[in-house]
């Protein structure tokens, strides 16, 4: 039987002390928050930049994107370049299992808020730089957003090998790909723990991360020195290595085994084509990949997209429909899992909130934070530190904290 209550989750007492902002950051430490840490994502009084750049919403300053990245956590705001915001943080940092940033090295150290520093004062401290470059490479000072990395990792410019021009993902595909290595990669570290304990210092680096990845999908046959073969799968570069034009719209298909591959014949009502010598294994197919789409290409154009998805399936070929973001929040598979679900938010009234669709045996992640307003939760967290009533009250009216309202909100950044 499953048991969701917070305590029973399996990161439940882990604290995490989140100075992050954007997208790599916040989306690492919901996951980690969705599994049951208690993640207190600290903010300047502007509040993180994603709050911002990231369309409208009801109440200033609480974007879809940004409560998308950021159920599950506890806001405090403050100012760190103040002594008494910076005793506050370093008593949070003595009691966190781990701190994250995605500042830069030398931003950190003017802060005092190093590894170095923080680690004297907590010796069991996970303490985690994502940065844009390695801290070995000439890029290592360097600014970086995911558009600038999908360049740079050669990403942008696959879109070229089909006649286009470079382009990046329309999604931030370089950050949310990161974010899955960092939240992975502190769990190795807090389970590493276990068997010996001590600080450790965390580096993910976004440009190399994601350049392996890039690279193990497209090195292909210059994998081998000498070169066998020019770089880049076919499969994926060619211009016709994309959804299909049906008589009435789109659809995806992909046929990588010869079984797949056979029963498409059938399928189109081909099967004079399953003994071409072209198309029938995979090995000759790679070098036949473009008569091969543009075989599919004209067979699907005749019917309409109805009609493919059922025959397709008929045969157990992969196939799906090609989506909007409007079709894809009515698929009824969607509605069956429960996946998008309308809640109500404390400020923001009626949201569509995105459940976790990972499971497992003896819990499931649960919403037991909306996503917080800027510092909303700066009180209950100095009191949980050790500060009395008096000198936060102090704090707040010194501008070395900031807690917010309902009714504020909209007036910040």
């Amino acid at each position: 039987m499953d048991n969701n209550t917070p305590q029973s989750l399996p990161l439940a007492g882990i604290r995490i002390l989140d100075l992050t902002s954007a997208v790599v950051g916040p989306y690492a430490t919901q996951t980690l928050a969705d599994y049951g840490a208690d993640v207190i994502k600290l903010e300047p009084q502007s509040g993180d930049i994603i709050r911002w750049i990231s369309g409208h919403s009801p109440t200033p300053g609480m974007s879809g994107k940004f409560m998308h990245m950021n159920r599950n956590k506890r806001s405090i705001s403050l100012n760190l370049k103040a002594e008494r915001g910076k005793s506050a943080f370093m008593k949070l940092a003595a009691q966190s299992h781990i701190v994250i940033h995605n500042m830069r090295a030398d931003a950190m150290a003017r802060l005092g808020i190093s590894f170095s520093a923080l680690s004297s004062l907590n010796p069991d401290l996970i303490y985690c730089n994502i940065v844009g470059f390695g801290s070995q490479g000439r890029y290592a000072n360097r600014p970086a957003y995911d558009s600038i990395l999908q360049g740079a990792t050669a990403l942008a410019s696959l879109f070229a090998h089909n006649g286009s021009e470079p382009r990046y993902v329309p999604y931030v595909v370089v950050d949310r790909t990161a974010a899955l290595m960092v939240a992975n990669t502190i769990m190795v570290a807090l389970y590493a723990q276990t068997r010996d304990p001590g600080p450790r210092e965390i580096e993910v680096p976004m440009f190399e991360s994601y350049a392996t990845l890039v690279l193990s999908e497209h090195l292909y046959g210059e994998s081998f020195d000498p070169p066998i073969s020019p770089s880049g799968d076919k499969r994926l570069l060619d211009e016709n290595a994309r959804p299909v034009k049906t008589s009435d719209g789109y659809i995806c298909i992909t046929t990588n085994t010869d079984a797949q591959v056979l029963a498409l014949f059938d399928a189109f009502g081909l099967p004079q084509l399953k003994s071409d010598p072209r198309f029938n294994r995979a090995i000759n197919r790679i070098d036949h990949i473009a008569d091969f789409f543009a075989l599919r290409a004209r067979e699907i154009a005749k019917c309409n997209t109805q009609y493919w998805l059922e025959q397709l399936t008929r045969y157990d070929i992969p196939c799906m429909p090609c989506h909007t973001i409007s079709s894809l929040l009515t698929d009824p598979h969607i509605a069956d899992v429960g996946l998008v679900e309308k809640r109500q938010h404390p400020t923001q009234g009626t949201i569509r909130h995105l459940n976790v669709p990972i499971s497992m045996t003896g819990f499931s992640p649960t919403l037991r934070h909306h996503a917080p307003l800027i510092g909303e939760h700066t009180r209950q967290i100095l009191l949980e530190a050790g500060l009395c009533t008096k000198e936060i009250t102090s704090m707040l009216q010194a501008g070395e904290a900031y807690q917010s309202d309902p009714g504020e909100q909209a007036s910040v950044g």
